[in-house]
């Protein structure tokens, strides 16, 4: 069992997605909470970010139940995210993954715009201190890129359905075994990552964030069941296609391919780096 936790109220409506799973316990923390029962906890809600900060609450006993693998939830532009240190300071003896979800930052003004700017550089230095074991970085606008033509009221739907689906995939990954190929483990180095939606034809990666230096990358394919058992040649292409694209030293590529039973072959990509990425847009508005 994997314990998944939203912080505030966006990445709770991200949470709440993997809760039609059996494989999980979703915890929420929000300010909407009507009360803290077993698996919500109500945030107090404040007007000046230091506030946040001088009233972490005590969550020792609303996590008794806590898996030892969490998945944290969060948004870093939520006036919520001025309690992530705190909260993950009291999930010290947990194996700790961050879900990191980027707002168009462009569009970020004030308080919101500073609090992303500061949550997305030190959740990443604490990540590459070995404090969280992974940050895996989501941009909303590159999410929305992909997807293409996400009608306006089904927006934050749309989008965390497939936020979910990608993390529950990647979970998949990591505790089943392959038809075939393996996928390496990443340096202890590299605890930033992303990921990428493939096109199969190709191996054609759409980033769900641009990593400044992609270190490592493991190449997840899920193939229709009848095409494993009867294409001849299948392995060869695809690991033909998958040398032809830039390595060396530096930049690793592994794989994996597993069955699934739909017809449409689908298949993600996940690049490990250990470089801090920079916000480019707010540095790009400071320099100006």
């Amino acid at each position: 069992m994997i314990s998944i936790v939203g912080l505030g109220n966006a990445a709770s409506a991200i949470a709440e997605n993997f809760s039609a799973t059996a494989n999980y316990n979703v915890f929420v923390m929000n300010d909407k909470v009507p009360r803290t029962s077993k698996y919500k906890f109500k945030l107090k809600s404040y007007e000046k970010p230091e506030e946040y900060e001088k009233n972490i609450p005590n969550v020792k006993k609303f996590f008794s139940n806590l898996d030892k693998h969490v998945q944290f939830v969060i948004m870093g532009s939520s006036y919520s995210s001025n309690y992530a240190l705190g909260i993950l300071q009291q999930l010290k003896d947990a194996r700790v993954d961050i879900i990191y979800i980027k707002p168009d930052i462009e569009l970020l003004t004030g308080i919101p715009k500073l609090l992303e700017n500061i949550a997305f550089g030190v959740l990443q230095e604490y990540a590459r201190s070995a404090l969280l074991n992974s940050v895996t970085l989501i941009s909303n606008l590159k999410l929305e890129e992909i997807l293409q033509n996400v009608p306006v009221k089904e927006y934050y739907n749309v989008l965390n359905s497939s936020i979910y689906s990608t993390v529950h995939y990647l979970n998949f990954f990591e505790h089943n075994e392959p038809e075939i190929g393996l996928v390496a483990k990443p340096s202890k180095l590299c605890r930033i990552r992303t990921v990428g939606i493939l096109n199969m034809e190709t191996l054609e990666e759409k980033w769900l964030f641009d990593l400044d230096v992609e270190r490592e990358l493991c190449y997840y394919m899920c193939i229709n069941q009848k095409r494993l058992e009867e294409e001849g040649g299948l392995h060869r292409k695809i690991v033909g296609m998958l040398k032809s694209k830039p390595r060396n030293a530096f930049r690793k590529i592994s794989y994996a391919i597993y069955e699934t039973p739909l017809e449409q072959d689908f298949g993600f990509v996940v690049a490990h780096t250990n470089t801090i990425q920079s916000n480019k847009t707010l540095d790009k508005l400071t320099s100006e």
